[in-house]
């Protein structure tokens, strides 16, 4: 289950069975202007540099994190995960020198963030072993499995086993506003099999892609229990949420951000 909560004027959700420092940001407290009014956190999309510093600032203060600890990664819509430590800290206005999806770490002090605008946020946390993760999947990353690509490297690299690790798939496009063609249709199939069925579905020719589904499908054969699904459409409220299709690209970004 997912709830929203408001401190010190920033609106943000959480779910429910992640219990460690973590938030899906939406629009709602930040000082932006004009097109990304309010809580805009993207860095490189046009915004006032001041106001996007003050959104990081305001977000930070609301989850009780140091804005230094924030690491971020440049975005590319593939399935790399990337392991991240204390010296990856004090760069998240520094344009990144490397390309990823996904991050992952056991250290404290070090907050993940990736940035969606209808892709999937998803944010996992392995309690036993003390070690967090934080994925960014569009319909590549997300039939090339970046989700199982996450858990793998949480096992290898940190010693996380499966059914450990709590997964909250946060707000994106749903299957009820994500039109598609046949080249994200044949990529689930190719990815999923048959149970891509349960991901797909047809209306006036065109082919309605539930993405929620398909990273739930990914984790659960990677070997997850536990996993909590946000049932908003960041297209269908995007007086909440940033939608890249809904503004046809003139937007701000939100942030799904996890640290221990």
């Amino acid at each position: 289950m997912f709830k929203e909560v408001t401190n010190n004027g920033i609106s943000y959700m959480t779910a429910t069975n992640i219990h460690t420092k973590h938030a899906f940001t939406t629009r709602f407290g930040g000082v932006s202007r004009g097109i990304f009014e309010s809580l805009n956190l993207g860095l490189s999309l046009g915004d006032d540099t001041g106001s996007v510093k003050e959104n990081y600032s305001l977000i930070c203060g609301a989850l009780a994190i140091d804005e230094k600890a924030l690491v971020r990664t440049n975005q590319v819509h593939g399935a790399l995960i990337r392991v991240v430590s204390s010296e990856d800290r004090g760069k998240i206005y520094l344009t990144p020198d490397h390309e990823s999806d996904g991050l992952a770490t056991r250290e404290t002090g070090v907050a993940l963030i990736v940035y969606t605008g209808d892709c999937v946020p998803i944010l996992l946390h392995d309690p036993v072993k003390n070690a967090i993760g934080a994925v960014h999947a569009g319909w590549r990353g997300t039939t090339a499995d970046i989700a199982g690509a996450a858990v793998k490297k949480m096992s290898d690299e940190f010693g996380c086993s499966p059914e450990n690790i709590k997964a909250a798939i946060g707000p994106c496009i749903s299957r009820c506003c994500y039109e598609t063609g046949r080249d994200v249709t044949d990529s689930l199939v190719k990815a999923l099999g048959t149970e891509a069925d349960r991901c797909i579905s047809e209306r006036g020719g065109k082919y309605m892609v539930d993405l929620k589904e398909a990273n739930r499908h990914m984790l659960v054969r990677a070997g997850l229990t536990d996993i909590t699904i946000s049932d908003e459409c960041t297209s269908c409220s995007s007086d909440k949420y940033w939608s890249h299709r809904k503004t046809k690209g003139r937007r701000g970004s939100q942030a799904a951000i996890i640290a221990l």
